[in-house]
């Protein structure tokens, strides 16, 4: 085939003119029948799919996961044994803001991971801090809409927010994270990130264990005051984006620690905090991190659109060695994520290059929205059957996760433990792990969206909320407020 560069339409026929449309005469109109004209315009009307309920404001590159350590007495996933290396795609996102909205929002940032194992796609999707505002997801729909537009005005509005934080105390770590320095990190490159839930890990012999997962930038970590913000939010809202981008062209490939967390299967039973509680965190002082390796992203996309925007993250794509927990909201995701995919890019999502795994698939589906992956038509569409299908691999029984649950169907509270409450954590973090400047930037942030309420209930409640987390941080954001 000789190679040509001409325009074609989407199904390759020659086209003769890029600039004008067929007419009957020169000032006639213009014909239906003008059919690159009506690809043209179709196509274009269509050339946006939905964007993400949540973190909608992002950007990712590809890179490398290596693992240097021998972790393979917790885990037989293939991925995490010594001298394996995977390729990889990272997305970073906001939480809350529109695809238009400023990447340098005072926000929680998203901290999607996809490795393209040799045993199929393993996806941790995490954020930039270890945890999150609530425990249940059944909250999930009702937190996001308090952080996202009032019907009536479509604008953001503080005391929404305020009003089902301090309505959900669970949120208190949560937001002590964010409305400290942590909410405005100064670029992703100079940012931690956590797969904040609890999952399970299960070796060869079948022994199980919790872990967590810690990602610790090499950059070192830096974040932004709310003034640099500002400044950096009025000259250019796609920052964020745009030093990933350019950091990678330059050469400058960041690179992230990989660790985790290690509770021994028995323990979580009777560990003085909820282990499976997304709210909280576990000690390192219990569990200190166990190195696994690094990871680095040294290739930019070619294509936003094909690469970024429609990459399917979801914790339902778990490997053989790993398994979820009884972290309620983990097991919420395992069916949202993937039930958004499916609404959002199409039935056939993990079709799309990006998220294709590079280990052979094997599957009975079928039909659906932009099928182009198929099966021989000889090939049986069920199971089981007599013509040589695919068959389950019944040896990976004994490599199944779980964990032993009885009692009544019922809708319940977490089950509170010595040391398990909703603002003992919030207040380590604020009085042992912030210093003394950083607090002072914490009450002045504090003050700034105090004083955007307008409810006297919700003035009230945001007090007492900070009363509790930190009495002499409440005590100094009510001076501050009664002095002006």
């Amino acid at each position: 085939m000789t190679a040509r560069n001409f325009t074609t339409t989407t199904a390759g026929a020659a086209i003769a003119s890029d600039e004008y449309s067929r007419t009957v005469g020169s000032d006639g109109p213009v014909v239906l029948h003008d059919v690159y004209l009506v690809e043209k315009l179709a196509q274009f009307n269509r050339e946006r799919v939905p964007e993400r309920v949540v973190h909608a404001k992002g950007g990712g590159a590809f890179g490398k996961l290596t693992v240097t350590e021998d972790v393979s007495a917790y885990t037989r996933a293939a991925l995490f044994q010594p001298g394996v290396e995977t390729e990889m795609l990272a997305r970073f996102s906001t939480v809350a803001g529109e695809m238009g909205s400023p990447d340098t929002w005072r926000d929680l940032r998203g901290f999607a991971l996809k490795f393209y194992t040799s045993e199929g796609n393993y996806d941790i999707v995490g954020n930039d801090t270890p945890v999150f505002f609530i425990r249940d997801g059944i909250k999930f729909p009702d937190f996001i809409r308090s952080q996202k537009r009032l019907p009536d005005r479509n604008l953001r509005d503080p005391e929404m927010q305020w009003d089902f934080w301090t309505l959900s105390p669970e949120s208190a770590h949560q937001v002590a994270y964010l409305m400290g320095d942590r909410g405005l990190p100064a670029n992703w490159r100079k940012m931690n990130g956590y797969g904040s839930h609890t999952y399970q890990w299960i070796n060869a012999a079948g022994e199980r264990f919790w872990i967590k997962y810690h990602f610790h930038s090499q950059q070192g970590s830096q974040n932004l005051t709310d003034e640099e913000a500002a400044v950096i939010t009025a000259r250019d809202s796609d920052y964020h984006i745009r030093d990933l981008f350019e950091a990678i062209e330059r050469g400058e490939f960041p690179r992230w620690t990989v660790s985790i967390q290690v509770m021994p299967y028995e323990e979580a039973k009777t560990y003085r905090i909820n282990p499976f509680d997304l709210t909280k965190t576990w000690p390192h002082s219990d569990y200190p991190l166990v190195r696994i390796g690094e990871f680095v992203l040294d290739s930019n996309p070619e294509n936003y659109f094909a690469e970024i925007e429609q990459a399917a993250f979801e914790p339902s794509n778990l490997v053989p060695g790993i398994d979820v927990s009884p972290d309620k909201m983990l097991l919420a995701r395992v069916f949202a994520y993937a039930d958004a995919h499916r609404y959002r890019i199409g039935s056939n999502y993990n079709e799309l290059p990006v998220n294709r795994p590079q280990s052979d698939v094997h599957s009975y589906a079928k039909d659906g929205h932009l099928r182009h992956f198929f099966k021989p038509g000889k090939m049986p569409v069920y199971a089981p059957n007599s013509f040589g299908g695919p068959k389950a691999d019944p040896t990976l029984a004994a490599e199944i996760g779980g964990w032993r649950a009885d009692g009544d169907l019922m809708r319940s509270a977490y089950t509170r433990r010595a040391d398990d409450d909703d603002f003992r954590q919030a207040g380590v973090l604020v009085r042992e792990v912030y210093s003394e400047v950083q607090r002072a930037r914490l009450i002045q942030t504090l003050v700034g969206q105090y004083r955007q309420l307008r409810l006297e209930e919700i003035r009230e409640r945001f007090l007492w909320y900070w009363d509790n987390i930190d009495p002499d941080t409440g005590t100094k954001i009510r001076n501050a407020v009664a002095s002006t």
